[in-house]
């Protein structure tokens, strides 16, 4: 990582050693294991399980009284001042399936907003960074806003669970070629990577989205929260069941063109 914070500059080492230590096993297990339903229909397997437990016995260890929010972990807002959002094995569905496309999503939230998001894609060798008022970075080369560069393909994203929408509005043209890449986290930062021109995401949870907000912020792509803005976290809030739907695009202009699919995501029941 190339980029320091004067909140913890001499952690930085220790932490990049974290993510690459998780993000070997990861590639180790990958296609080793099998998994199990939760209770909420969602897949885990005992790379999810280690994963977690490892980034937050090693956040505890490098940044003592500051709490953790995780997906297998506690779901509750830490009531510390800083504290870290973590999604340990995000898409693992994929992961299970023998698809070789996941990450690891971390962020640290000050003031009830991420100052430091890390998306690390291990079977792609990938890590984006992102620094609040700093920019972001792909393997420690500086990113361009997406609205800078040329945007030609046209592609959307799209969750399984928002793509009902398509029926919903059966007489006007979807304004995009669709792709569904099954990582919440990816699906939303494709966006700010230039590689979708908006993405609509239906049931995200904090730890789905933590990082990849903060990249989209750094990058200058606009957000529209449909329901509930995560900025308004409560310590001590359970956020177990806590959907955050969002539509995220390369600009405004964009933004208002897919705006009627978002708004139809949450009108109502989706068609089955």
């Amino acid at each position: 990582m190339t980029v320091s914070s004067p909140a913890f500059p001499t952690e930085l080492a220790a932490f990049e050693a974290l993510l690459d230590r998780v993000a070997e096993r990861q590639r180790q297990d990958f296609g080793q294991l099998d998994s199990e339903a939760k209770p909420d229909g969602s897949l885990i397997t005992a790379c999810d399980r280690w994963s977690d437990a490892t980034l937050v016995a090693g956040l505890a260890e490098l940044f003592p009284g500051e709490g953790v929010l995780s997906e297998e972990g506690s779901q509750s807002v830490p009531r510390s001042s800083a504290f870290w959002v973590v999604d340990p094995l995000d898409g693992t569905t994929n992961f299970a399936a023998g698809i070789p496309y996941w990450a690891i999503s971390i962020a640290r939230f000050e003031a009830g907003v991420p100052v430091l998001a890390v998306l690390d894609v291990p079977p792609l060798r990938q890590r984006i960074v992102a620094v609040r008022g700093g920019g972001a970075w792909r393997n420690h080369k500086r990113l361009a806003p997406p609205s800078a560069r040329t945007q030609v393909a046209g592609c959307a994203s799209l969750c399984s669970r928002s793509i009902g929408v398509l029926q919903k509005l059966p007489n006007r043209r979807f304004p995009g070629k669709i792709r569904l890449f099954g990582v919440a986290s990816l699906n939303l930062v494709s966006v700010a990577m230039g590689q979708t021109v908006a993405a609509l995401e239906a049931t995200p949870k904090i730890w789905d989205l933590a990082a990849a907000w903060l990249v989209l912020t750094e990058l200058r792509c606009p957000l529209r929260w449909l329901l509930q803005d995560p900025a308004q976290l409560v310590p001590g809030e359970d956020l177990a069941r806590a959907d955050y739907p969002v539509l995220a695009a390369r600009n405004d202009e964009t933004l208002t063109t897919f705006l009627p699919w978002a708004e139809a995501l949450v009108a109502g029941d989706l068609p089955s």
